[in-house]
């Protein structure tokens, strides 16, 4: 075996210290126990966690309601729950209800451990984006989404200019998190951008239009928004084209459509699918919500009519397997659109 220099000469490996031996499992933290902190850390990996997290610590009594961390943003109250729920499933929070509301604090053995996040780690964080230029392409990224903001802006007067560049930002920071490579970050952030900022307006349309039929709006929601929520998403284009709005989304997306499913987007029409994470907004833009696989992370809003569709991953399926789930989602799509149009004429199957 052989090692390099840092010219690229081929070094023997005798020539390392003749002390280091094969002592890697001595010093690597266990496999158990990385998998524990991996999943406190993801927990805490997403940044309105983190803000309630530093509310909560920085409470004058160390504890805070359910309704004052629903302040921070403009997110729904059950987005607020499910986050909060989140934080006490890895046990960083513990809650209490009293009367109406429930108060959380941070359990006592996080306490010092969360102190050392956001006293010591957090302005590390912030201060290495200084240190190191290579970390400077969401700053290189800012010009793009200011100009990408001001086009849509353009578009959607009814709409605050600092609603449209903070639903752009986010947009693409949001997606940025799954990316595997930021090639067409700013594309897809645009098309991201722009249901969005449909989907917020769709409520005002609505009340303005009162007594005017609407297109029904679907969300179909999975985890990764990579298999199951696009096929179905694709098969309602497929088959009531704009008389039927349609979105899909995922509670963690993944950073590209499944590799089985692309073929039968293909068949079906779906230009150049992308996962993308669920949004309050399509919420509550939508008329249907339809989950699949992802529990209860979607909030319920009143006036939504909600469905859960057993369907299989196509992630974990055979390319049979991946056919039989489109097919079980081609026929639940069709009753749906069934119901949601009735004088719509779907081809026989």
């Amino acid at each position: 075996m052989t090692t390099t220099d840092t010219t690229g000469a081929t070094l023997p490996l005798t020539v390392r210290d003749p002390g280091c031996g094969p002592r890697i499992e001595a010093h690597a933290i266990g496999a158990e126990a990385a998998g524990v902190v991996a999943a406190t850390l993801k927990a805490l990996a997403e940044p309105l966690r983190l803000r309630m997290l530093s509310f909560i610590a920085t409470a004058p009594a160390g504890e805070a309601c359910v309704c004052d961390l629903a302040e921070l943003t403009d997110v729904s109250q059950p987005t607020v729950s499910h986050h909060l729920k989140v934080l006490r499933d890895v046990g960083v929070l513990a809650s209490e209800r009293r009367g109406t509301w429930v108060w959380y604090r941070i359990t006592p053995g996080y306490k010092s451990a969360i102190s050392t996040l956001l006293e010591s780690f957090a302005p590390a964080a912030l201060d290495a984006l200084g240190e190191h230029p290579h970390l400077t392409g969401l700053e290189d990224a800012d010009k793009a989404l200011d100009r990408l903001a001001a086009d849509l802006a353009a578009t959607h007067p009814d709409l605050a200019r600092e609603v449209v560049l903070r639903t752009v930002r986010e947009s693409y920071t949001a997606l940025a998190r799954s990316a595997k490579v930021s090639a067409h970050l700013l594309t897809l952030t645009d098309r991201f951008a722009r249901q969005r900022l449909a989907d917020l307006t769709r409520e005002a349309a609505r009340n303005a239009d009162a007594g005017t039929a609407t297109a029904p709006q679907v969300l179909f929601v999975c985890v990764a928004n990579a298999g199951r929520s696009q096929l179905a998403a694709a098969l309602v284009r497929h088959y009531a084209g704009d008389r039927v709005v349609v979105r899909s989304a995922g509670s963690t997306p993944a950073a590209d459509v499944h590799p089985a499913v692309r073929p039968e987007l293909a068949a079906l029409g779906t230009d150049e699918p992308f996962p993308k994470p669920l949004t309050d907004d399509a919420v509550r833009a939508a008329d249907v919500v339809i989950t699949m696989g992802c529990g209860d992370v979607c909030p319920v809003l009143p006036g939504k009519r909600y469905e859960d569709w057993l369907v299989g991953d196509p992630a974990l399926a055979s390319p049979a397997g991946v056919a039989a789930i489109r097919d079980e989602l081609d026929t639940r799509v069709r009753a749906l659109l069934a119901d949601l149009l009735p004088e719509l004429d779907l081809p026989t199957p």
